[in-house]
């Protein structure tokens, strides 16, 4: 598994969904905060983003994405100061609008466990908007026009393609600011992690083999570095010492595991890196201060 495909695995849940609409103005709607993360797209025309928390409107262009990494309450109008209408996803269909200029979007939604959630998500602004430009994202636009083609003219199998196009979007969004973000020379943090090939082939290795007993000098020599200047390297982009991020991921697979799954305790710590049901229980309660049993049993 790659770093940010593993990270997004671990923390979706759920089912995803998304809308087409056509909307002619004067037209706006309102959507209600949620526990996940959502995306909208302008597949034709323009429109304005109302974000959360009341942060100045942003305007949207044919072909723009905009995703927002906390699904506040938020609008998407034809004008900022058109009303709004609330959005309700039992009732998906287009609100009513007026018999101006046409503008067609695609909205959607993801659930987020956000006891899952990985730190690299935190790097992306709560409003990231990548603007349609020519030549660029050709594989992000793909997916758009997959997905846009399958929502407006639902056919058999559309079950299962949409929520595979939603994954695949989510990860050609994030995969997109990313690759931004990188091409400035004074990235840091994830971005800087994501892109420095030695501290990738560690954190690829981890993701690859969670159960391994890995020391910070075999990690060291994943990424070619002297043990010293590895761990340095690691805290100092990732945030954390190699071993606790090792610590902390194997926690998140067990949780994600004990929530989706019905193996046995020892099994679950077996595939996270303990030979021991009773050392895993410890320091999984040290992680989310409470059992692995009673985490299994909990809502989600």
């Amino acid at each position: 598994m790659d770093v940010l495909s593993d990270a997004i695995t671990a923390m979706r849940t759920g089912r995803p969904h998304a809308n087409r609409h056509r909307l002619r103005a004067p037209w706006g709607m309102r959507f209600a905060g949620g526990h996940g993360c959502a995306f909208h797209v302008v597949l034709q025309g323009s429109c304005w983003l109302l974000p959360p928390d009341g942060a100045p409107p942003h305007q949207l262009g044919a072909g723009d994405v905009v995703f927002l990494r906390d699904t506040g309450a938020h609008g998407l109008a034809d004008a900022p100061a058109s009303p709004l209408r609330d959005f309700d996803v039992r009732r998906p269909e287009t609100p009513a609008g007026g018999d101006g200029a046409l503008t067609v979007v695609l909205c959607g939604a993801y659930l987020l466990d956000r006891s899952r959630a990985h730190p690299l998500l935190s790097e992306v602004p709560p409003v990231a908007h990548l603007p349609a430009r020519i030549g660029r994202h050709a594989d992000l636009r793909a997916a758009v026009d997959l997905l846009g083609a399958e929502v407006g003219r639902p056919r058999p199998g559309a079950g299962a393609i949409v929520p595979a196009l939603l994954d695949t979007l989510l990860l050609y969004i994030l995969r997109a600011w990313f690759e931004e973000r990188a091409e400035d020379p004074a990235a840091t943090g994830w971005t800087a992690a994501l892109a420095d090939p030695a501290i990738a082939a560690a954190l690829t290795a981890i993701h690859d083999a969670p159960d391994r007993p890995w020391t910070v000098a075999e990690l060291g020599a994943r990424a070619g570095l002297s043990r010293a200047a590895f761990a340095g390297r690691f805290t100092a982009l990732v945030g954390q010492p190699p071993l606790t991020y090792l610590t902390w991921w194997r926690m998140t697979i067990a949780a994600r595991l004990l929530r989706e799954a019905n193996a046995p305790l020892l099994t679950v710590a077996r595939q996270v890196g303990y030979s021991s049901d009773i050392a895993f229980a410890a320091a999984f309660k040290r992680r989310y201060g409470t059992t692995p049993g009673r985490y299994r049993a909990a809502p989600a």
